[in-house]
């Protein structure tokens, strides 16, 4: 059985492939060809995939070896990293490049009839703001909105050529990425073009 120092050094080995890999991926779909829709500051599957083929390899690796300590650790803390990095995002999107994410609604909005599709993904911290503006914006503009979770889904995004998410989508016009409530506003209203728009960030 290996001594206790050479397994926390494997586990010291994966993290550092895990984090290289999540901040680098952007860089392997550029490399693929697949990142004409992606925002700068939009949430890319590709990190999904990395999490989630990551989390179990690592567990099979160290259950095979009997790393008992290192594989509960793995087990637990990791899931627990990335509900608090997604819990705490807003405050700590500034540290990381991301600008300030706090946003209000418009002074005046109008009724709205139209429908709206929200398309989000596990993992997106970026979802759950833009959902809370959407829904900030239902209660005022009294729109229809269906929410579409993509995880399971990588047929629907394909056919929707979405490389990127959140996306709002209304009639022709899509919004990308982090959207304001001006901007999502202006596009359930119609005033913005039916080409897609890539939202980004405001500081």
């Amino acid at each position: 059985m290996r001594p206790l120092f050479e397994r926390f050094a494997v586990l010291r080995r994966a993290i550092a492939f895990t984090s290289l890999a999540w901040r680098y991926d952007g860089k392997i779909l550029a490399a693929l060809g697949s990142h004409q829709q992606t925002t700068v500051h939009g949430f890319e599957p590709l990190r999904v995939v990395i999490f989630a083929s990551g989390y179990p390899a690592g567990l099979a690796l160290f259950g095979y070896e009997g790393n008992w300590p290192v594989f509960f650790a793995w087990l637990i803390l990791l899931p627990c990293a990335k509900w608090a990095y997604l819990r705490y995002f807003p405050s700590i999107s500034k540290f990381r490049g991301y600008g300030n994410l706090d946003d209000t609604l418009p002074r005046s909005v109008e009724k709205a009839r139209a429908e709206v599709t929200f398309y989000s993904l596990l993992g997106c911290p970026f979802c759950p703001i833009v959902a809370q503006r959407l829904e900030a914006l239902q209660r005022e503009m009294d729109f229809a909105l269906t929410k579409v979770d993509l995880t399971l889904k990588p047929q629907l995004a394909a056919s929707k050529g979405i490389k990127s998410v959140p996306v709002v989508e209304t009639g022709k016009g899509r919004l990308v990425g982090n959207a304001t409530t001006e901007q999502l506003a202006q596009l359930i209203a119609g005033a913005q073009a039916s080409v897609p728009v890539h939202a980004g960030y405001r500081a």
